[in-house]
């Protein structure tokens, strides 16, 4: 018996354009193990709605045509169920896709589905929010927000938000409950890594891994100005645990207490969130097919 495939498909993820996806799509799916449908998302929050119905339809696998932050929309929706999440990478960082070795090629990743095999990963909790690859606090989260109000896309779009918020961005303090460790620190940015990478093989937290069922809080501390390079050649070499600026401590509850609400990001998505953040790992709750 066929098995059931939807595809979602986010027209304008990654600056990237969908255009003839399905064609393409149809030619390289194995017809003979898959039934396949397609849609595409028309506004925020589409993603997740659709694949609350195809879990409630009994579909066998819904596929992320986008990057994080649509894997993050229907990953939500599948997180617990039978139903499968594919990922066809075609995003701005596409961090998840690559840690888990799924090809940036869209054919090869359509290929990629026709192998049927399966992966069982660890998800996080942030103030009731699914996560699957990252979320965090201070710069980085600062960096999404600005990223997603932006009319550029894509890496490029990215770094021209990095280099506006850098220059004048200030530390702030945060209290950190880790597992009953209770740490003070004036951070940068927090980040609590699930998988190792932000995306475009940066890499924040070398040692973590979507299976060990523990999240990795990734301190930046505040660092000058000139040793950017060096940052940079610690993220980009999975290096960043050996900087002097980076404190990384795995946990599995965590409570973060900042001195005002602010922004998070999500897999990369910026939400509004109160100045007490609890945060928690789910062990192997999302299935992949890669």
């Amino acid at each position: 018996m066929k098995k059931r495939i939807l595809f979602v498909v986010n027209p304008i993820s990654g600056g990237k354009k969908k255009k003839g996806f399905e064609k393409r799509a149809i030619a390289d799916l194995d017809l003979a193990l898959y039934d396949a449908r397609f849609m595409l998302t028309e506004c925020p929050g589409h993603a997740n709605e659709l694949a609350i119905q195809a879990v409630a339809e009994r579909v066998d696998v819904v596929v992320a045509v986008g990057g994080d932050g649509t894997i993050n929309e229907i990953a939500s929706a599948l997180n617990g169920t039978d139903t499968a999440l594919g990922i066809i990478p075609e995003g701005s960082g596409n961090g998840l896709a690559l840690y888990l070795g799924i090809p940036l090629n869209e054919r090869a990743a359509i290929r990629r589905l026709n192998r049927l095999e399966h992966l069982s990963i660890d998800s996080g909790m942030i103030n009731g929010v699914s996560f699957f690859n990252m979320a965090g606090i201070g710069f980085d989260a600062s960096v999404s927000d600005r990223f997603a109000n932006d009319n550029i896309r894509g890496p490029i779009g990215y770094l021209k938000a990095v280099l506006s918020e850098i220059s004048t961005y200030k530390p702030k303090r945060y209290i950190l409950d880790i597992d009953g460790k209770i740490v003070e620190r004036e951070a940068f940015m927090i980040s609590v890594a699930n998988s190792p990478q932000y995306g475009n093989n940066a890499y924040v937290a070398p040692q973590a891994s979507v299976t060990d069922g523990l999240l990795d809080v990734c301190i930046i501390h505040k660092f000058p100005l000139y040793t950017i390079p060096m940052m940079l050649f610690h993220l980009f070499n999975k290096t960043a645990d050996q900087s002097e600026y980076v404190e990384i401590i795995p946990g599995k509850r965590i409570r973060i207490e900042r001195e005002t609400a602010d922004a998070v990001h999500v897999d990369g998505e910026p939400k509004d969130m109160g100045a007490v953040l609890e945060i928690a790992v789910n062990p192997n709750t999302l299935r992949i097919v890669c």
